[in-house]
């Protein structure tokens, strides 16, 4: 090494300079990307939803199995018993009325245990099997609401329509569940924000006591599959597929898409009604498939703008038809359709989701 003895002030001072100018102006490390948070989802309600509740069990493996893998159910139990392994973490609690656990403030300790992002909510079978009138049932639900808003002010909440329910001992259930039901679209309507939805999905239409059921309340393996099916498209419309960062996923994001619906005009025994896709992705997109679950017994008889699938349960799958699958970046496709109701038939409304393809460069 050569000694500095012999160097001019001036040299050694320069050479000090640039050091240190060197080592000021060399870039920081490149932080290492965080791993996107994993979205939380809280399933909750009574036995239906947690002894063993092996809808969950369909409905993660679904998701899964469909890209939707940051997911992370949670909840304060974890009952198993189902023939395919999952996250079992839930909060159904077996017998629990909903007007019980909003009178005791149950709910918060619950929520500040496993923060979740999404709240699944099929609750109030034993509120009706107790004669509970729907306004007290539906106040329990407004509390409910109001602690998971406390506890996240962007809290997605869904919300059932009840399965059916006809139990040897109660001969009145039946028509209580329909009468609850028939509220639960207004309430739904007024409690939602933009900040916070209330979606509603129809879990009643389509299901059948004597054999979705093995007790007349509680589902069967088929009950199960219909309960999980209900709830995939209203659930993965709120998700994004993958992680964020992941080695195959270039962009950082994975094609993603809303879907609206809207009621154009009804009268007895049908109505007319449209959903809007919009690609809510940062990238154009080459396609979409929608799903449509109408409440009510609705059957969708015509379509326009897209292919319909109908399956026999009568939710439906429309696919874009060959000039309005590509979207770019918050463009809009709308389909129509006309549907079928029962006579008794309230306001039309359904539930619906959608799946983007991303484009190919």
């Amino acid at each position: 090494m050569r000694s500095t003895r012999n160097l001019s002030p001036l040299r050694i001072f320069l050479a000090t300079l640039l050091l240190s100018l060197g080592v000021a102006l060399a870039p920081p490390a490149a932080a290492a990307p965080e791993a996107a948070a994993a979205v939380r989802i809280m399933p909750l309600g009574d036995s239906i939803t947690g002894s063993p509740g092996c809808w969950r069990a369909i409905l993660w493996n679904s998701l899964q199995s469909a890209g939707y893998t940051n997911i992370d159910f949670v909840g304060t139990l974890n009952q198993q018993g189902c023939a395919q392994a999952h996250d079992g973490d839930n909060e159904g609690h077996g017998g629990e009325q909903v007007t019980a656990v909003a009178d005791q403030n149950l709910l918060p300790a619950r929520l500040a245990a496993t923060r979740p992002d999404i709240v699944v909510m099929h609750f109030g079978t034993n509120d009706v099997w107790s004669s509970l009138t729907p306004d007290r049932i539906l106040a329990a639900y407004t509390t409910l609401v109001q602690q998971m808003r406390a506890s996240n002010p962007d809290m997605k909440i869904l919300v059932a329509q009840l399965i059916p329910m006809n139990p040897d001992n109660c001969t009145a259930c039946a028509q209580r569940v329909v009468d609850f039901n028939a509220r639960i679209p207004d309430w739904t309507r007024a409690t939602s924000t933009g900040r916070s939805p209330v979606t509603v999905v129809d879990q009643w239409t389509g299901f059948n006591t004597a054999t979705d059921t093995y007790d007349g309340v509680h589902p069967s393996d088929a009950g199960n599959q219909k309960i999980a099916a209900r709830w995939y498209p209203a659930l993965s419309a709120l998700l994004v597929k993958g992680v964020p960062g992941d080695p195959g996923d270039p962009g950082g994001e994975e094609p993603a898409c809303t879907a609206t619906f809207r009621a154009v005009s009804s009268w007895q025994g049908g109505y007319q009604g449209e959903v809007t896709v919009t690609n809510a992705s940062v990238s154009p997109v080459s396609g979409w498939t929608a799903t449509v679950v109408p409440a009510t017994g609705a059957r969708l008889t015509q379509l326009w703008n897209g292919s319909l699938t109908t399956a026999a349960d009568g939710s439906t799958t429309v696919t874009n038809a060959a000039w309005n699958g590509t979207l770019a970046p918050g463009a809009s496709a709308t389909f129509g359709f006309i549907a079928t109701t029962p006579a008794t038939a309230g306001t039309p409304s359904a539930t619906v989701g959608c799946t983007a393809r991303a484009s190919v460069s």
